[in-house]
């Protein structure tokens, strides 16, 4: 075998083990590569209890229950399904009914999503406030296009 050949096996071998080793982490990740899944693909989908997964909808109206012991039952909704939440701890100031959220846990085998992380998730329309003053500066301005922040938002804005 000349010099050129054995190159072009080594450097074939090479491509070769590294494309396994891509397919073999995409093959691994293939459930984790969503960011979230909605309660409708978590019905869909139906996860094995005890699987590492987060959960992102809407808080439902009317679901807010607060227990004595710091803990804090809720339901996940997409308007299609509702999934109901358990968490123990502080919630996110942006934390309320009817506003999106994002929960970090597990599926329990009774079918309640047991969260060890909540995130809040404000409003698409949220606007610094030296956005929204130039914005009507300029009169371009619409009356509920976007919301200043008040407080603790405008501190972390800046």
């Amino acid at each position: 075998m000349t010099r050129k050949q054995r190159r072009l096996v080594l450097i074939s071998c090479g491509l070769a083990v590294i494309g396994l080793a891509v397919g073999l982490v995409l093959f691994a990740l293939r459930d984790n590569i969503v960011f979230f899944y909605g309660p409708s693909e978590l019905a869909q989908k139906a996860p094995p209890p005890g699987a590492r997964l987060r959960l992102g909808g809407l808080v439902k109206q009317g679901s807010l229950q607060r227990e004595d012991d710091a803990s804090v039952r809720f339901t996940v909704t997409d308007l299609k399904q509702d999934v109901p939440v358990t968490y123990v701890g502080l919630l996110p100031d942006l934390f309320r009914e009817g506003q999106g959220v994002v929960a970090e846990g597990t599926l329990g085998a009774d079918h309640v999503f047991h969260a060890d992380s909540v995130l809040a998730k404000h409003d698409e329309r949220y606007m610094p406030r030296e956005v929204a003053d130039a914005l009507k500066k300029q009169g371009v301005w619409r009356e509920g296009a976007g919301s200043a922040p008040t407080g603790a938002q405008a501190a972390t804005a800046k």
